[in-house]
């Protein structure tokens, strides 16, 4: 067991020198992983630049065991998530390596030490922590755009009317927004100058966003430009359709907030409140607890 553990302590010495001297060494990257180290290189904080460039060279290893398939489906969760700090497949396959290697020793020490619970919980970590933050920020980004496109819809459609066209005035109001909406419609500008049709820069944003509301949005554009409907009328009635869809969710979660709350309570609040009563009543009666268990 001693001989064991000082062959993880010196693995782990070893691991950090070499993550030191990769860390300094001019190392040839992956071109997209190239890519990102320098254009997110102010977006990420410091530790997260350190375990990019420390799971660097095991970034394709772990790719070429993750598959096409699960490539495809994690490179769509990071389009969903807005590539956050400049994440990119290369570079989640950076920190996938290096916190399954670290979650990995951690749960092989604590697991010769006896602690199954830490052994699982570091397990678990190096397994799912890069997820986790893809996850949380799918669910942000979502939620901000959909809290942005009405109002967005609404000066899109005053501008409109006032004789811009719609090319014109999409870039107009854009340039006034910040946040994951302005960038997505930042990026389909972009597309649309590069040459791409605007039908299809569209559809591209659609794709890039796992969203019911922005889905609409594009829909309504397309059906509009075929069916040579006013565009200012499409967007007025749109933002409305939001803002109700938005007003009936708020419902859906309030209604499943109630159930939710009265279980709460129920299985927490009343015993304990109970148990206080109780005991006050024992302690205010001036019972004498010696003589009722014969000390």
């Amino acid at each position: 067991m001693a001989l064991l553990l000082a062959f993880l302590m010196g693995l782990a010495v070893w691991g950090a020198f070499t993550g030191i001297r990769m860390y300094r060494a001019d190392a040839k990257l992956p071109g997209d992983l190239a890519l990102a180290l320098e254009v997110g290189a102010t977006r990420t904080g410091a530790v997260d630049s350190l375990i990019d460039r420390m799971g660097m060279r095991y970034a394709p290893t772990v790719l070429r065991l993750m598959g096409p398939k699960q490539v495809a489906k994690y490179r769509r969760k990071i389009d969903l998530a807005g590539n956050p700090g400049g994440l990119t497949i290369d570079r989640y396959a950076a920190r996938r390596a290096v916190y399954g290697a670290l979650g990995g020793v951690g749960c092989l020490v604590f697991l010769l030490r006896g602690d199954l619970l830490v052994a699982l919980l570091l397990l678990a970590f190096g397994a799912f922590w890069t997820e986790v933050g893809i996850w949380s920020a799918i669910r942000i980004r979502k939620d901000v755009i959909e809290r942005t496109l009405p109002d967005f819809l609404d000066v899109l459609a005053v501008v409109v009317s006032a004789g811009l066209g719609f090319r014109q005035a999409l870039d107009r109001v854009a340039s006034k927004y910040e946040g994951p909406w302005a960038d997505e419609l930042r990026i389909t500008l972009r597309q649309m100058d590069l040459g791409m049709s605007r039908r299809q820069a569209f559809a591209e944003l659609r794709r890039r966003n796992d969203s019911e509301q922005v889905a609409m949005f594009v829909t309504a554009l397309q059906q509009g430009e075929e069916l040579g409907a006013p565009i200012v009328d499409t967007l007025v009635a749109l933002a409305k359709d939001m803002r109700r869809t938005d007003a009936q969710n708020a419902r859906r979660k309030a209604a499943r907030a109630v159930p939710k709350a009265t279980m709460m309570i129920t299985t927490f609040m009343v015993p304990a409140t109970m148990i206080l009563l109780g005991a006050g009543l024992l302690l205010g009666s001036g019972t004498d607890f010696g003589s009722i268990t014969g000390e």
